[in-house]
């Protein structure tokens, strides 16, 4: 290919691709949302003259008037509960709670509320409510603003748990989520906001029903979601450098499970390494495994691994904070183990 042929292929790719931050592309995919259905709007902490506390709001106030995007009193309670009124009443509302730790401050919103009103209704009223929040450490933030808590709402029956780790899927999913008739909860590892990638002009809605495999491999199966994804990618590439190819099951949503994928995989590497970002007792991550022990026990050549935070509160101490979150060479000496040494 000459220099003209080169040039016209770059020409050609900028043309369809853009260079985004994590936050952008979930602002996009706010933008698009609002300006698709007059029924969605945004509601919550600063999310309107202050741009949102992670800065993923920043311009739509002006854009779409303070109809649209509200700013809320401090009471997660308060607002969650108005936003399930409003999805009752027909509209489409986004709430965003700040971070995870504080979404606590709704749980009975969220688990008596949001996630029962279906079932307790014998199928007459859906919940067609979205609930955006910002979770996982690494920033500095501390114990009250950096736990990973979204596997809790993924054992509660009724809602929709949902983990983007890629610019894609952070703009594509919200689109998916406003057309389910149900509540749907989005965990964005706020860690990622700041991360730029080139993403295509074009967007679509993202498949929220499955899991999708990042890189493929044959020796160990790594399984991760959200902010650990890009760990566990660097990861497979050290493994890769010693003649180790994983396959880095990326899960995307965690309630409900996407079990066929994990046990594909499994079928073909025989091994499996879970990556969470949360604690270890009673997490997500438990119940991944305990899935392959059900179905492919027989399947396995060593037992399923796991690399989860330290149970402690999230140190403060940015050494202490590192050490307490899963890292690349946890993740590597895992699957190390699982292949024997």
């Amino acid at each position: 290919m000459n220099s003209t042929h080169v040039a016209l292929a770059e020409a050609a790719t900028a043309q369809t691709t853009t260079r985004l931050t994590f936050r952008e592309a979930a602002r996009a995919g706010l933008r698009d949302a609002l300006a698709r259905d007059e029924r969605v709007f945004l509601m919550g902490e600063d999310v309107g003259h202050y741009g949102g506390c992670f800065a993923v709001s920043l311009g739509l106030l002006a854009e779409f008037g303070p109809e649209r995007v509200r700013d809320t009193p401090l009471s997660e309670s308060a607002f969650v509960g108005a936003g399930i009124g409003a999805a009752l009443a027909g509209m489409r509302p986004i709430v965003e709670i700040m971070t995870v730790n504080f979404s606590l401050l709704a749980l009975d919103q969220i688990l008596n509320n949001a996630a029962t009103i279906l079932h307790m209704s014998g199928g007459q009223f859906n919940v067609p409510l979205v609930i955006r929040m910002a979770t996982g450490g690494g920033r500095q933030l501390a114990a009250q603003h950096s736990h990973s808590l979204e596997g809790w709402y993924a054992h509660i029956p009724g809602l929709r748990v949902l983990t983007p780790a890629t610019h894609e899927d952070v703009r594509g999913m919200l689109w998916t989520a406003l057309e389910d008739p149900d509540p749907v909860l989005i965990f964005e590892n706020a860690a990622l906001y700041p991360v730029e990638a080139s993403v295509p002009v074009e967007w679509s809605p993202v498949d929220i029903d499955h899991a999708v495999v990042r890189r493929s491999g044959s020796d160990v199966t790594l399984i991760t979601y959200g902010g650990s994804l890009y760990k566990t990618l660097q990861a497979a590439d050290e493994l890769a450098a010693h003649g180790i190819q994983a396959d880095v099951i990326d899960l995307r949503t965690l309630r409900p499970l996407d079990d066929a994928t994990i046990f594909e995989s499994i079928a073909r590497t025989h091994r499996a390494v879970i990556i969470d970002e949360g604690w270890r007792s009673g997490g997500i991550s438990a119940e991944i495994g305990m899935r392959i022990m059900e179905n492919r026990f027989y399947d396995l050549d060593a037992p399923v691994e796991r690399v989860c935070s330290a149970e402690v509160p999230m140190p403060y101490a940015a050494h202490l904070e590192q050490a307490a979150l899963p890292q690349v060479a946890g993740i590597v000496a895992a699957a190390r183990r699982v292949i024997g040494g």
